[in-house]
């Protein structure tokens, strides 16, 4: 079997109306056009025509021995020596979606399936995210949660108006800086603003169901499947996001998401920093800033840099990080410990 090492994919550039050219800030080349999204590790058997255009989406290996073939592959033939002891979803699919988003224009007003919809219906699934703020505009907004009081029939009516002086007064408008991390439970009413560059983390879906385009025409609105779905009220994410420090692997951490379908770190490590890289589970690094090595017994080093997403395997031997620049990156994990539920 070949050496387990630093597993890195080719991204997947979504084309969106609100996209543009921010993407490069993280060092990336851009085919021409409006780029919105880079999917940077996802294992779906379909996507949504409104969304990751139809189809499957499954991520490719670019670097190593390993290249070529894809994240699901993988999981059948590398078995624990890729996942550890984390089991794959329902679907067989690997449990999370990870992007990069460059909101130039605002994107729709959306809502994704709440749990008992996506139970019920074969072609919807659960979608709670979060996004992390890379960089953004000073007047940054996103939109999360409705204001208190807020009806259905409220909605309904500001939607006919189908104009953002009708509309955004009836969402809870939150200013963003870099740094920042907010999560949006499945269900909640949400949109990323103009001007943010994020990292997206969210469970393996693209259901999407718009609300308010923004007067955008020819892309289709789902109201009746978004109000079915929507919670009214503001959104009170405040027990999924800590925003505390704490003892990592590699010193103080700060946690910034931990919902039961996955937990964020931010961690800041100085150049030249050298430690043992272990895990039980697969976990996913986004460099957000600098980079370096990491050398694996029997299959080289790994050059990590910023803009990349790279997925960790237990299996590897010997791992061992080198950086060689002052260096932000998330780390994505799985709970290990009893779940926090839902309300």
């Amino acid at each position: 079997m070949t050496a387990m090492y630093p597993l890195l994919f080719k991204p997947i550039y979504k084309q969106k109306v609100w996209g543009g050219t921010r993407l490069e800030k993280l060092g990336r080349k851009l085919p021409d056009g409006n780029v919105g999204e880079s999917w940077e590790l996802v294992d779906l058997a379909r996507t949504s025509a409104s969304g990751g255009g139809g189809g499957s989406e499954r991520s490719v290996v670019e670097n190593g021995e390993l290249a070529g073939s894809t994240l699901h592959e993988l999981m059948d033939t590398a078995g624990a020596a890729l996942m550890g002891d984390l089991k794959p979803n329902a679907f067989g699919e690997f449990p999370l979606l990870v992007k990069f988003l460059d909101a130039n224009e605002d994107l729709s007003v959306q809502v994704h399936p709440s749990a008992a919809y996506a139970r019920e219906h074969d072609d919807a699934f659960l979608k709670s995210e979060a996004w992390y703020v890379i960089d953004c505009e000073p007047d940054a907004v996103i939109y999360k949660g409705m204001q208190p009081g807020v009806t259905p029939a409220q909605l309904r009516e500001a939607l006919k108006v189908n104009t953002a002086e009708a509309v955004v007064p009836l969402l809870v408008t939150v200013a963003v800086k870099p740094g920042e991390c907010h999560y949006l439970p499945s269900g909640t009413c949400h949109a990323l603003g103009r001007g943010v560059l994020a990292a997206e983390v969210q469970t393996p879906s693209d259901t999407t169901f718009r609300v308010f385009d923004w007067g955008r025409t020819g892309r289709e609105l789902h109201v009746d499947k978004a109000i079915e779905n929507l919670t009214f009220g503001p959104c009170d994410a405040s027990r999924y996001e800590p925003d505390a420090t704490l003892q990592g692997q590699y010193g103080p951490i700060r946690r910034l998401v931990s919902c039961e379908y996955f937990r964020m770190d931010e961690v800041k490590l100085s150049a030249g920093f050298e430690q043992a890289v272990s895990y039980r589970q697969p976990t996913l690094w986004m460099i957000i800033a600098g980079g370096g090595a990491i050398a694996c017994d029997g299959a080289g080093v790994t050059q990590v840099s910023e803009g990349r997403t790279v997925l960790l395997p237990p299996g590897m031997k010997g791992a061992r990080l080198t950086l060689s620049a002052d260096t932000t990156l998330i780390e994505v994990t799985f709970p290990q410990a009893e779940p926090v539920r839902s309300a």
